[in-house]
């Protein structure tokens, strides 16, 4: 969607295919990151977007078995937004596709399931997609897969990925909120279990990391046991576990972290999770996804208003993001092996390791996690001109 706006304020013809009705999905990345809110301010629509209802989230920190830690302070961040602003993605995508609206080029096609490639040779030139009451057919001089983690527009050009496995998957929930709570994001972790409560305003959006594949054993338990597990991790929500009614209000995120070796062929470009799967780990997916999204609209759009765009094009848009994507992978997947992994073993009680202690003895410090998480390792700026 945002590659959509940017190309087609660009003065490229763009349509964008969405294979829901909507866009409401519950549990998706809803963490704006201060990278994202600084492309917004470079479109000039910063205001219009803070509008939308939103939390802010200045400092992440945790409960690490009785003590707590501060881990990452935004306010220090060379950006317009020093904070993670928390906003339903589908408020996000709304946002996006009212901006696209404005410009000419711009079509949105909703409930279009992109099921095919159009091939000339070994060139793609365009897709099918299942409509409701048929089958659409567009032509194109490039077709950009962004259909997520389990894209089907890779699978079907071919493009291979290299997976790096992860030691957990996620189940994701609701809970009120009450009088009382406050409204800190804050993750805590007990012997075998982490538990994360992100502040959505009226509810908190809560993530149970479990160990992978862990979840048929969760619900062989049984809910009321689940229930209980909660209520250990936090004796406050006692009064709210019954809103869990049943296992269909809790979701799972079968958790990957895997990049294509080559995100693109001829006339096909991959970019977001599509090219590189990412952990939940510091909630950087869809900001990872948006900076790939601005970097391939700056590389893209010239040549796109000639016509099809060469191979050599579309490898500048890798070149470009490979090495910011790599880096955020090995972060992530050492949160993954050397913290998650081990908290997921433990038996005891946790203490905080070294590393957390000196974020909390030298506030200083805090500032380094917030600029990897809130800004990435090579930030965007738009640089596509407004045709």
């Amino acid at each position: 969607m945002m590659l959509g706006v940017l190309l087609a304020r660009a003065g490229v013809d763009v349509v964008v295919l969405e294979k829901h009705a909507d866009f409401f999905r519950d549990f998706r990345g809803d963490t704006i990151h201060p990278s994202t809110l600084e492309v917004m301010h470079e479109l000039g629509v910063l205001d219009a977007f803070l509008k939308r209802p939103h939390q802010e989230v200045r400092e992440l920190g945790g409960i690490i078995g009785t003590e707590r830690v501060t881990l990452a302070d935004f306010s220090h961040l060379p950006t317009r937004c020093k904070f993670i602003a928390m906003m339903p993605q589908w408020d996000f995508l709304d946002f996006l596709a009212a901006q696209g609206k404005r410009y000419p080029g711009f079509k949105l096609r909703m409930q279009a399931e992109v099921d095919d490639l159009l091939w000339d040779g070994d060139r793609v030139v365009g897709l099918k997609a299942k409509l409701p009451d048929g089958t659409l057919e567009v032509r194109a001089d490039l077709v950009v897969g962004a259909d997520g983690r389990h894209s089907t527009v890779r699978a079907l050009a071919g493009l291979k990925s290299e997976d790096f496995g992860a030691p957990m998957d996620v189940l994701w929930m609701r809970l009120s909120k009450q009088p009382g709570d406050g409204s800190e994001t804050l993750g805590r972790i007990l012997p075998g279990r982490m538990f994360v409560m992100i502040d959505r305003g009226d509810y908190w959006q809560c993530a149970y990391v479990i160990p992978k594949g862990g979840y048929e054993e969760v619900r062989r338990k049984g809910l009321a046991a689940f229930r209980a597990s909660l209520v250990e991790i936090d004796p406050k929500l006692a009064n709210r576990v019954a809103e869990l009614a049943s296992w269909d209000d809790v979701k799972l995120l079968t958790v990957r972290v895997d990049r294509l070796k080559r995100w693109y062929c001829q006339g096909l470009l991959c970019i977001g999770d599509a090219a590189h799967a990412m952990s939940p780990v510091g909630g950087v997916g869809i900001n990872l996804a948006i900076q790939d999204a601005v970097a391939a609209a700056n590389i893209l759009a010239a040549p796109l208003r000639a016509g099809p765009v060469p191979e050599s094009v579309l490898a500048e848009v890798q070149k470009r993001r490979a090495w910011p994507t790599r880096m955020m992978q090995r972060l992530q997947l050492f949160v993954q092996n050397a913290v998650i992994s081990n908290v997921l073993r433990l038996k005891r009680q946790p203490r905080p390791p070294f590393v957390a202690q000196l974020l909390n003895w030298f506030p200083l410090l805090r500032r380094l996690p917030a600029r990897l998480i809130g800004m990435g390792f090579r930030p965007e700026h738009v640089r596509s001109p407004a045709v």
